[in-house]
């Protein structure tokens, strides 16, 4: 058995000593272009450059915004009750301005279209036949090309001649819709001012979005 001898004083084991020299003297100012680099991220904009790239997201926005009501989907809001109660006054559409470039109306479409009259700026009626089919009022209820139609939303409203300067049967010209309001007692449409030209559709209308308890297709 090993042993140190009495007195024998224990010596401490030294550690090895790794010296650190930084890559500058922390105590010297950094040099100019150091400073400069460090700087750069927190530059201030200039108030011109702000300026500028202000005034071209808001010309950006109002050029996308104008195109969109323009070609693609444009919200109307319904000035009369010529449709009720499908849609009633004041309620606010919004019209696919694009869907006509593709096809033409169809029966049953509700469309966006220019006042004939020009009365309002805007219309919105049902379209009930088309270019080419023969229209007829018998008894309160609207005959197509000899066919009596089925119209629920019309809610039993009789649909009567409402102008001498349109007479019955009454032949659709080609490129033409018959348009008529769902409120049939009260709607100024194509039993005032016949068939109108398809190049004065402006769009399908195909959703009421307000007031929101009155939200859904059309």
């Amino acid at each position: 058995m090993s042993g140190r001898a009495p007195g024998a004083s224990l010596k401490k084991r030294s550690s090895p000593h790794v010296s650190y020299e930084p890559e500058f003297d922390e105590s010297e100012p950094l040099s100019a272009e150091v400073a400069a680099s460090s700087d750069d991220g927190d530059a201030p904009v200039s108030f011109g450059r702000w300026l500028g790239e202000l005034v071209l997201m808001v010309v950006l926005a109002f050029v996308l915004a104008a195109g969109i009501r323009t070609f693609v989907v444009q919200p109307y809001v319904i000035p009369s009750g010529s449709m009720e109660p499908t849609i009633e006054i004041e309620d606010r559409v919004l019209a696919n301005k694009f869907i006509y470039r593709f096809g033409d109306p169809e029966p049953g479409d509700v469309v966006v279209l220019d006042d004939p009259t020009g009365t309002v700026p805007t219309l919105i009626k049902r379209v009930v036949a088309t270019g080419g089919q023969t229209v007829d009022l018998r008894d309160g209820l609207v005959v197509v090309d000899g066919v009596t139609l089925d119209e629920p939303y019309t809610h039993g409203l009789p649909s009567e001649p409402m102008s001498q300067a349109v007479t019955f049967p009454y032949q659709i010209p080609a490129d033409s819709v018959w348009l008529m309001g769902d409120n049939r007692a009260n709607s100024a449409d194509s039993r005032v001012f016949g068939a109108v030209p398809l190049s004065e559709i402006r769009g399908q209308a195909f959703v009421t979005f307000w007031p929101f308890d009155r939200f859904g297709s059309l």
